[in-house]
Formats: C-alpha cells, structure tokens, sequence
C-alpha cells in the first residue's frame, strides 16, 4: 500500500472519530428579526440524584402534535456531550426572536389514565425537575408540588420564558412555572408556553457568569484552604530540607572520619553498625514485580499530563468564552489529553525498565513486551470494567447516563488506532533512550538481611501517615469538586484547581521523602514500592472522605446512584493513588540517587 493511501485512511479515520463541528456548533448566535428558534428538552429526574436521569419524554405527559417536532438533535453532538447524558430533542413549540408571545400558546392536551396518575404522581413525590436548553443556556424547571394540608400531588402546566437580548444576541433566560393542575385520572391537562423578550445591557462575552456561584466558589473558606496549604508546603519543605540536611551532613562527617581511620589498604567499606548507609549495594535492586511497577509509574505519569492538560485547557480555553459553550468540552479534553498522553505512558514505563538492563532475566524480548502491554491495558481495563457494570445498571433503569454502542465504538477506535499505537512508540523511545544501570553505587550479588524495624520504621506505619499530609492539602478542594459535580454547580476556578494541583504535588514529595529516609535508616531496601504507596495512600484518604460525603452531605437514594456515586469515586481514589504515587515515587528516586551519589564504595 502506497504511503499517500495510507495517509488518505488515516485521515478518514481521524474525521471519522473526530467529525469537525457542524455550522450551527461555529454559530455566533445572531438572529435576525422574527426569526425562528427552538426550545430543546433534554432530560428530566430526581433532584437528589444526579445520575438517574431520564430522557425527557419518558414521563407519561403529552408530546407535541407535529410528531416529527420531537426527534432528536443530531447535529453537532460530541462524544463528551454524549457521555454526559444530554439528549435534546426539540420541543415543538413556536419561538420567534423578540417576538412576545403574551397569550399561551397550547402545545398539547392529554387525559390522565391511572398509569399516567401513578407516575406522574412519583415524579412529584420524588422532587423531578427537567432540563431545557435555548441557545445554548440551560433552564430548569419543577414537574410539580405537593400542596401542603392536602394529600394529593399537582403538576404545573404553564410555563412562563423570559428572554434577555442585546442587539441580535440572547443574553439571559429564564423559565418559571404556573399553573398547578390536580392529578386525577380523567383530567383533562394542557400544557402551554408563554414568551417574553426584553432587552438588556449585558454583555453577550458575560452572559454565562450567571451560572456561575461566586458566593460559593469564591468564600473567604476558599481563599483561606489555599493560604493555609500554602503556608504548610512553606513550612514542610522548609522541616524537611532541615532535618535531611543536617542529619545527611552528620552522616557525611561521619563517614569521612571513617575513611580517615582505613590506614591498612583494606577495601573501603561502610563500618556505621546501622543507618542508611548501610543498604548502599542493595538500594538500587529492582523492585519485585517490576513489570507491574513500571506499568503503575508509566500509568501514573500519564494521568499527571492528563490532570494538568485539561486543567489548563480550561484555564486559557474558551470554557465560558464569548464562543460557542459546548456540552461535554471537559470530559472530551480529558479523552483527547489520554489519548495523547499515551506516549508518554509508554515512555515512562520503558525508561524504568532499562534502567534494570544486566539482569540476563530482564533481557528477554517477552518481559519487555509484557511490561508494554500492562502500560497500555492497566487504565483503560479498570475504568472499562467499572463503567461497563454502570453502563449495565444504567440501562436496566433506561437512563441518559447509558453509553450508545457508537460512541463505545468510536472510544474503542480511538484506543486501538491512536492510543496504542503510541504507548508502542513511547515505549520504544524510553527501551532505546533510557539510561541503562546509571546506578551511583554497585549493587551486590547476595541480597542483605533486613533487620526487624523500630516501629517508626515499619511501611505499615509510615504509609498510612505519610497519606495524611496531602490529603489535608486539598480536602476543602475536593468539598468544593464534590459538590460542584454532585449538587448541580458550575465548577469554573480552575486556577484554584491548579494551585491545589501542585501544592499536592510538593507536599507527596516532602511527605515521601522523610518516609524513605526512615525506612532506609531502618536497613530496609524495598523503598520503590513504600514510596509508590506512601504518595499513593492519600487516594484512600479520599475515597473515606467521599463516604463521609455521601452519608452526611447529599440526600442521594436507590441503587442507581449509589452504585454510579462509589464507582466514579473509587476510580477517581485509583487515579488519585496513581498520581500521587507517582510523585511521591520521582522525589523519592531523586532523593536516594542524591544522597547515595555522594557514598563511594570500591
């Protein structure tokens, strides 16, 4: 096959998995007089939980006459928008711009049955409430109330839009709802719309910030979480560079004083009967189970470019920009930023390997391609087999949250054609470009004797502390998260989000660093995978603070969204103890190649 085929199948694919924006997603929303707009209905259910969402016509009320009104909007629909459960479907009534409509125009009427009674009646009870987008600006509205006094649920049939303009923009909308209605079986219901235009002078570059809780994101608890982590990364840093450095400079004089003593030609040894100095032909062993570690670590650095990749993106992307606001941008930066980031994935893990090169056993062509294919299949078949039982659930209660098979099968494409493809290629870089045995002391043939450690020394002990200090970093942050995706919040200071992003980072390391430093004062070697979890234990500190969440601070029932609420916590926990792990395990490693680059050993 000739090269320029190949390209041309290539580029077919990639237009194929990432169809370019249709004409109305590059609108500048400019209308003209008297032309027509459309209200679409997107999806409707439980106020408590967020996840059971239904498609909007799955209640037992009327649809529009024109029957071809309701179909679906096709155009301009992304994965991400897919993935969040958006499913707008137009709602047949008439909108014309600036245009008032002061009488209600009837879209339908229907007569109550039982069946409509029973679950209308549910829908009430249960606090449903619909989502609607016009232009692009969401609206919210009530299915219902339940009178007080009475034992009997009503449901509200008029619905009042007021719309905002500036020039030949829509500014602002807003919806509130009227006209109570009893549900009894062989009422008669006729819902209708009523339409105000008015103008304003609000900007159309601003006209999202409404939505966006100032008050809440924005308190003064915010401002100080962020002052006071940063005062604590000051002063961790500052600790430990003072405790490591004095002690490491008494060890040094020590040790020099030692080598003065060795008048007798002898081989040059360490003669300290404990400390850290003692496990210098030991430390730089390659972990057990180094095939798995270096797929953790390969895996851990890619998910720090995906976390600071989107972070940025919607940072200086057009997230609440004059520009068209798309539904599911985030969750389709994140997909992009995975798949790119697989490269580095595979470099990472290939790189660790080499460095263990001169073992015959490590040598073989079917170690290296094992390491590669745990890189490329540890994260995506934990989140498949997570998301594959909720998608399960999902669509035996029929919700928006299901994944269609064609999206499935595009995520698939793009993991096959793009994303292995270059974990391939990154590992092949770090097998060819990384450092083999750049090791600073010799390791020896016989493994030492592990002494039995002091309590302070013990991993038991120092990975469970060590997780304590970073998760104290960012849990008004993650309060803040939690409650913007599980309360219906617009998360937008993302510039917080990346201050708390590195000041993790800086306290995992502080933190893993003294915790490596015990151990090896303790004589134990195994310090890879004690760094490994000491950065990684924070992750378990936050799936305990998401069941502390879920019990006391959200009303959330039922099977459905408790099941979608721990799986998408314990991932972000896995991810989290990757990430962190990571950073814990790259300090850890600078700081033993440091303090040992300095201890000659003949």
């Amino acid at each position: 096959m000739s090269p320029s085929i190949r390209f041309l199948l290539l580029l077919l694919l990639l237009l194929f998995l990432f169809p370019p924006p249709t004409l109305s997603s590059l609108s500048t929303h400019k209308y003209d007089p008297s032309s027509r707009l459309t209200l679409y209905v997107n999806k409707i259910g439980p106020y408590a939980n967020p996840q059971e969402t239904y498609p909007y016509y799955s209640l037992p009320w009327c649809k529009p006459e024109e029957g071809h009104q309701v179909n679906e909007k096709k155009e301009g629909v992304s994965i991400g928008e897919t993935l969040e459960g958006h499913e707008l479907r137009n709602s047949g009534y008439h909108i014309f711009f600036g245009v008032n409509s002061p009488h209600s125009e009837t879209s339908c009427t229907q007569v109550l049955k039982k069946n409509d009674v029973s679950e209308l009646g549910r829908a009430v009870r249960e606090q449903y409430f619909y989502q609607m987008y016009f232009d692009d600006l969401p609206v919210w509205g009530m299915v219902g109330e339940t009178v007080k006094g009475q034992d009997k649920e009503y449901i509200f049939t008029q619905r009042h839009l007021s719309v905002g303009y500036n020039n030949n923009r829509i500014i602002e909308v807003n919806m509130t709802s009227d006209g109570l209605e009893p549900l009894e079986v062989g009422h008669t219901l006729s819902f209708s719309l009523t339409v105000t235009w008015h103008k304003t002078s609000k900007s159309f570059h601003n006209r999202f910030e409404r939505y966006l809780d100032n008050e809440f994101f924005e308190h003064q608890i915010h401002w100080f979480s962020i002052f006071n982590a940063f005062m604590m990364v000051i002063f961790l840093c500052g600790m430990v560079a003072l405790i490591l450095v004095r002690t490491l400079r008494k060890d040094y004089q020590k040790y020099e004083r030692d080598e003065e003593i060795d008048l007798e030609g002898m081989e040059r040894s360490i003669v300290e009967d404990s400390g850290w100095k003692q496990v210098h032909g030991d430390v730089f062993r390659p972990p057990k189970y180094l095939m798995i570690f270096a797929s953790l670590i390969g895996t851990g650095w890619q998910l720090i470019v995906i976390i600071a990749g989107v972070i940025l993106f919607a940072i200086a992307g057009p997230v609440h920009g004059d520009v068209y606001e798309e539904r599911g941008e985030v969750i389709t930066a994140f997909i992009v930023c995975y798949t790119l980031s697989s490269v580095v994935a595979g470099f990472a893990s290939g790189r660790y390997y080499r460095q263990f090169f001169g073992t015959p056993r490590l040598e073989a062509s079917s170690r290296w391609q094992m390491t590669m294919g745990v890189t490329v299949l540890l994260l995506p078949c934990v989140a498949a087999v997570v998301l594959s039982g909720l998608n399960g659930i999902a669509l035996w209660y029929g919700t928006t949250a299901s994944i269609p098979f064609g999206v499935m099968f595009k995520i698939f494409a793009i993991w096959c054609f793009v994303s292995i493809p270059l974990s391939v290629l990154g590992t092949m870089f770090g097998r060819h470009f990384g450092r083999k045995n750049c090791f600073p002391c010799r390791v020896n043939s016989i493994p030492r004797q592990i002494p039995d450690p002091a309590w302070y020394g013990n991993p038991v002990f120092l990975v469970p502390l060590s997780g304590i200090l970073p998760f104290g970093s960012i849990f008004i942050e993650l309060y803040f998260i939690f409650t913007s995706y599980w309360n219906y919040k617009f998360y937008y200071v993302y510039g917080f989000m990346l201050l708390v992003f590195i000041i993790l980072a800086i306290v995992t390391m502080c933190s893993t660093i003294v915790s490596v430093y015990f151990l090896l004062n303790a004589e134990n070697y195994h310090w890879q995978w004690t760094a490994l979890f000491s950065g990684g234990f924070s992750g378990f500190y936050v799936f305990l603070y998401a069941l502390y969440y879920f019990y006391f601070k959200t009303n959330m029932t039922g099977l459905l969204q408790t099941c979608f609420y721990f799986g998408y916590m314990g991932l972000q926990s896995f991810g989290m103890s990757l990430l962190c792990g990571t950073f814990g395990f790259a300090s850890a490693s600078w700081f033993v190649r440091t303090i040992f680059q300095n201890v000659k050993v003949d």
